[in-house]
């Protein structure tokens, strides 16, 4: 993660006298910082792939296992890019770091949202981070799962993130949260068993086939959902919003 600033040029030191830089202190778990001062210490810290700021306390999680984690992160990012590939005007990112709010930086497993030139509400800023809510967020949650479906789903829900997804790997379940003027709301799936997007016109989900694995059918009922008059309407329609850049 990089941030950069400007830099006011030091005063020279005086002969003799030796100036030590001064010391970034690293990111710990629960440290309480600004997303200003969070970013700062990141920025020091190259090795370090992942840190969320969260109600304005720090996160670093643990090692990631493929078994409870990498295998179903891969998954989710190829049936978000398979919907990508077909929807144009929408763009998807996987472990980036979101600017929230003044307290919370978090840095979702993945995303998905509509670009702001076609009418989304999150914006690439001038550092080139995601600012604002993704219209969708996914999370993988294995030994985080309270952490994604009690605190980061309240901040994702008091921002406008539209809807939520999360694995919760050991329990072998999906949840998934659409934003109504109520707060979340479970997202009810068909007679089917399919869990269809309301932001994403043709974003279906076999929740069935993804828990067991058989990613072949996955595909089947996504590619269903992209072949529906439904997809081809919201297609249809972020292709006529163009929102002309600012200046």
């Amino acid at each position: 993660m990089s941030v950069t600033s400007p830099r006011s040029k030091p005063a020279p030191a005086a002969p003799g006298v030796v100036v030590h830089a001064p010391v970034i202190p690293p990111l710990e778990n629960g440290d309480r910082l600004t997303r200003e001062e969070f970013e700062r210490r990141y920025d020091a810290m190259p090795r370090l792939k992942k840190a969320e700021l969260i109600e304005g306390v720090v996160y670093v999680p643990s090692p990631v296992r493929q078994s409870y984690h990498g295998k179903q992160h891969s998954v989710f990012n190829g049936w978000l890019f398979s919907y990508l590939a077909r929807t144009p005007g929408v763009e998807s990112g996987d472990n980036c770091t979101v600017r929230l709010d003044d307290d919370n930086e978090p840095q979702p497993d993945c995303v998905l949202f509509i670009k702001s030139e076609h009418g989304g509400q999150a914006v690439i800023d001038e550092d080139g981070y995601l600012s604002g809510s993704p219209d969708l967020v996914a999370e993988i949650a294995s030994s985080s799962v309270s952490y994604d479906v009690s605190v980061k789903r309240a901040v994702y829900e008091r921002n406008g993130v539209r809807e939520y997804v999360v694995w919760r790997v050991y329990d072998r379940e999906i949840d998934w949260w659409v934003l109504t003027q109520a707060g979340y709301e479970r997202l009810v799936p068909g007679s089917d068993g399919v869990l269809r997007s309301v932001i994403f016109a043709g974003l279906w989900l076999d929740p069935a086939a993804l828990l067991r694995e058989d990613h072949a059918a996955l595909l089947a009922v996504l590619e269903r959902g992209l072949a529906s008059p439904e997809h081809a309407r919201f297609a249809d329609d972020l292709q006529k919003v163009r929102v002309k850049p600012a200046g």
